[in-house]
């Protein structure tokens, strides 16, 4: 019940994050530098933690394009009980096929949709991408909504420094990662703001069946 209690105050919590964005200035880019930081999903295995108001998962993630086109991420702990079941159509709908019952809350999954769409960069619309600099950084920002997805890069984007999401004043996360292997990243930490939820994943090299 305290696990419930505490993760229904997520949105509400989310809204009182600092203002990170106020000082960005527009600047003179193109989004499409991004574009090859974008992860190739294929199949990629993670060990995977996760904290979330005191409480403690941990296991192996699972994400895979399918046939379809479509990419499945599927997190379990080590004897195959499975955590979540999501998944993302070629046409970007989302999908939980299943869930843990302590998770299955609507800000849980909205939250956790909106960190792997960050990671994945599913939101690279160049309709919608903005550029702005400050502090010799870069930050490639495409809407989604009210959401703001950043991409963080130094001045010549040739470095992916760090990822963010939030609005135009305020930061809701902060996400790092490691270099492509295989077309996915080596590793990425995630932290929410002013709420007690991270997710560190590290890539499993020997991806056999």
């Amino acid at each position: 019940m305290r696990f419930l209690l505490l993760i229904s105050a997520l949105a509400l919590l989310n809204s009182c994050a600092p203002v990170a964005y106020k000082n960005l200035k527009s600047a003179k880019g193109t989004d499409h530098c991004i574009d090859k930081f974008k992860p190739i999903v294929k199949r990629a295995l993670y060990q995977t933690s996760v904290d979330v108001v005191g409480n403690h998962l941990s296991g192996i993630l699972l994400i895979k394009q399918m046939p379809d086109s479509s990419t499945r991420i599927v997190f379990t702990n080590e004897v195959g009980f499975s955590f979540f079941d999501f998944e993302f159509a070629k046409n970007g709908v989302f999908t939980v096929h299943s869930i843990i019952p302590k998770m299955d809350r609507d800000a849980v999954k909205k939250t956790l949709k909106k960190d792997f769409e960050l990671v994945l960069m599913n939101h690279l619309n160049a309709a919608t991408a903005k550029v702005y600099t400050k502090n010799n950084e870069y930050y490639y920002a495409f809407r989604d909504g009210s959401d703001i997805y950043y991409y963080i890069t130094d001045a010549k984007c040739a470095q992916l420094l760090r990822m963010e999401r939030g609005d135009a004043k305020k930061k809701v996360l902060e996400a790092t990662r490691g270099p492509l292997m295989d077309g996915m990243p080596e590793f990425v930490n995630i932290r929410h703001k002013n709420f007690n939820f991270t997710i560190d994943l590290k890539m499993i090299t020997d991806n056999a069946e």
